[in-house]
């Protein structure tokens, strides 16, 4: 089977605007995981062979939580089950493929990835560049996230042990919020939210925490409104 290279090179330009979300994503995972008490070298290789980030930041959550082993695997595979709807949609784009190729795929699906590649064959269902495109698309978001990761457990790393289990919780949530973070109705979301939960963090029975997600709330209804108005008709 001949390369192809363009097919390859299309899946690389398409990945590039999404590595602005997947760097700080995977930064705050690599330091929530070390602030959990994972060793680095532990961390790291969660990452190289588990690959999934919100199970990632999951399992930091857990772990700071002293949750029983048992729990922290079950929650993952719920997690993690939403991969398997996305092999039996690219099975029918990738089933004639020989078995390497097709554990390729496995390992480097993500949902940026699956995101990329189903709006490709979409427009292109009879093209024959497929497995490039993919791996054009899969091969740099994995290195870009394991380099992000590195990075985040290298600073976590430097973090005092006693602040650790403090930072734990909060990265996770971080984790879990920066890729939501993609129009100006999620940020003004958050940064309404942000604010109010730490100007109000006097109120008892974290009271703050309510009303932080309630104006969250209200502030991304404002600025979807506001949008809408400004779209053109």
């Amino acid at each position: 089977m001949a390369f192809d290279r363009s097919a390859y090179a299309e899946g690389l330009r398409a990945a590039l605007p999404v590595l602005l979300g997947i760097v700080p994503f995977g930064v705050i995972t690599g330091v929530a995981m070390v602030a959990s008490g994972i060793a680095p070298l532990t961390a790291m290789a969660m990452s190289i062979f588990v690959f999934a980030g919100a199970s990632m930041v999951a399992t930091a959550q857990l772990l700071s939580q002293g949750t029983p082993a048992a729990l922290i695997v079950l929650t993952t595979l719920f997690i993690n089950m939403r991969f398997m709807m996305y092999s039996a949609s690219l099975r029918l784009h990738f089933a004639r493929l020989p078995l390497r190729w097709r554990l390729a795929i496995a390992y480097l699906q993500a949902d940026n990835v699956y995101g990329l590649t189903l709006a490709r064959f979409a427009d292109r269902s009879g093209d024959r560049g497929k497995l490039e495109f993919f791996l054009g698309a899969g091969i740099p978001i994995w290195i870009a996230w394991q380099a992000a990761v590195l990075a985040g457990i290298l600073i976590g790393a430097g973090v005092p042990a006693s602040w650790r289990l403090e930072f734990a919780a909060p990265l996770a949530f971080i984790a879990m919020t920066v890729p939501l973070l993609r129009d100006r109705a999620m940020v003004a979301a958050a940064l309404a939210a942000g604010i109010t939960v730490v100007a109000a963090s006097g109120l008892p029975l974290r009271l703050n925490v309510i009303l932080a997600a309630i104006v969250g709330i209200a502030a991304g209804m404002l600025m979807e409104k506001a949008q809408a108005r400004l779209r053109p008709l």
